[in-house]
């Protein structure tokens, strides 16, 4: 049976992400797994190979020669866009690791919205970290890579998922001040989140799925003493969402949950995803689980799509010493999830 084909960007050129991509698939185990078209440039590739005495394990293609043969003769192809004479500059936010970072994400996605048959299409997508700065120094506007990714695939709704450990979470809202939280929210978009999750389990091999809905306010709003948001918003989306998914199956959604007690009912198995009401309520849990294995994933794409939970980790880029633990998890989630018969 054919590989599957996975397209990894690796980011901003000048964090982490080259060297944890180096790093997760210098296990050959990992790297037999799969076909892999790497978007990114051999330059901070091959120095972080080098502080790590690991053997270049890719073969290099010029992004702009003759692309349509790549893949075809190498397990492991690096389309290389050279960072012309940048290199030695100081890690940080920057003009050209936005340019280049954000060139290379979009051409991976190209390549996962390709035809099957097509001789570039990719069967699922890994990105590295970039750096939200840069993309808006290089006049980019978008908010991060869950937002770009929906907009290319024409994807909605859409949601931004975890898998830290035991915990499976679903954000309800994503990159947005907390003042504006609660006017984003709506029924519709709660509703179309637990659906969401319930579609996530499924992929995971639940058939049956136990879904928890986290209150907004504190105590879940104290039946409107603290707040009236649960009231208005989060239990009549429950209730719709039941009639919809758990009228003629096993599937359990409950809530709305207290945001602090929520996540230890998870753990100790009462509850197979948890869909959080904004960011920080969703991931301080995730990374306090997993530090440094937590596994991000778009849910609602028509693609596979994941990512390590982190960012470019500036200050300690070049050294030598970053953990491709989550990079690595994101890469075996990716495998799990591409459906079965999809690699040609």
């Amino acid at each position: 049976m054919s590989l599957p084909r996975i397209a990894i960007s690796v980011g901003d050129p000048f964090g982490i992400g080259p060297e944890v991509v180096v790093a997760a698939l210098a296990d050959p185990g990992l790297r037999s797994a799969a076909q892999w078209v790497i978007h990114g440039s051999s330059q901070p590739m091959l120095e972080a190979a080098e502080k790590r005495n690991i053997e270049p394990w890719w073969y290099r293609v010029d992004f702009d020669g003759e692309r349509q043969e790549y893949g075809f003769t190498h397990p492991a192809v690096l389309i290389d866009e050279p960072l012309n004479g940048n290199e030695l500059r100081q890690p940080g936010p920057s003009e050209l690791g936005g340019l280049l970072s954000k060139q290379w994400v979009e051409r991976a996605v190209a390549d996962t919205l390709r035809p099957a048959t097509h001789p570039r299409h990719a069967d699922a997508l890994v990105t590295a970290p970039i750096c939200k700065s840069s993309w808006r120094l290089a006049g980019y506007h978008w908010p991060g890579h869950t937002e770009l990714l929906a907009h290319r695939c024409q994807s909605k709704p859409h949601a931004m998922g975890f898998v830290a450990g035991r915990l499976k979470i679903v954000l309800a809202t994503c990159h947005q001040p907390l003042e504006t939280v609660c006017e984003t929210l709506s029924i519709g978009r709660v509703h179309d989140c637990i659906g969401l999750g319930v579609n996530f389990a499924r992929q995971l091999g639940l058939s049956a799925p136990r879904i928890a809905v986290c209150g907004i306010n504190p105590h879940a709003g104290e039946q409107g003493l603290l707040g009236d948001e649960e009231q208005r918003i989060i239990e009549p989306a429950i209730e719709l969402a039941q009639h919809q998914w758990g009228s003629d199956s096993d599937t359990q959604i409950t809530g709305p949950w207290p945001g602090d007690t929520v996540w230890k009912a998870a753990l100790t198995g009462k509850h197979d995803v948890v869909i959080a009401m904004y960011h920080d309520q969703g991931l301080i849990p995730a990374k306090l689980l997993a530090p440094e294995g937590a596994v991000n994933l778009t849910l609602g794409l028509p693609v596979v799509r994941t990512s390590p939970d982190h960012g470019t980790a500036f200050d300690i880029a070049g050294q030598g010493k970053a953990d491709p633990s989550s990079l690595k998890k994101a890469i075996e989630l990716a495998l799990d999830l591409i459906p079965v018969g999809a690699a040609p």
